[in-house]
């Protein structure tokens, strides 16, 4: 299983990447990640070329089983982000344009 990798080594990777401080790679990476929210909230499809696109996903209402008591429950209809990598970034890490999130 491969790594988690936090915000604040992102933002050093970044800092490192484009010669800016720790405090002003934090800020841009904080700002992305803030207008992301703001643009899946309001609804939006977000499309980054060579990465990929993201998307609100809706879940419809569905039956499930409890496992420990085997009651039928009612699971409510729920919105999920949804991410789709660009065919480039699947090419990069080995995966097959079959593979879907």
């Amino acid at each position: 299983m491969a790594n988690a990798v936090s915000t604040s080594q992102l933002v050093e990777h970044v800092a490192q990447q484009t010669g800016l401080s720790k405090a002003q790679a934090k800020q841009a990476v904080s700002a992305v990640f803030e207008a992301m929210g703001e643009r899946l909230a309001a609804g939006d499809r977000i499309q980054v070329s060579g990465f990929g696109s993201f998307e609100i996903r809706h879940r419809a209402e569905r039956q499930g089983t409890n496992p420990r008591t085997r009651e039928k429950v009612t699971i409510p209809a729920s919105k999920a982000v949804g991410f789709r990598a660009a065919s480039s970034l699947r090419d990069r890490i080995g995966g097959s344009s079959d593979d879907q999130s």
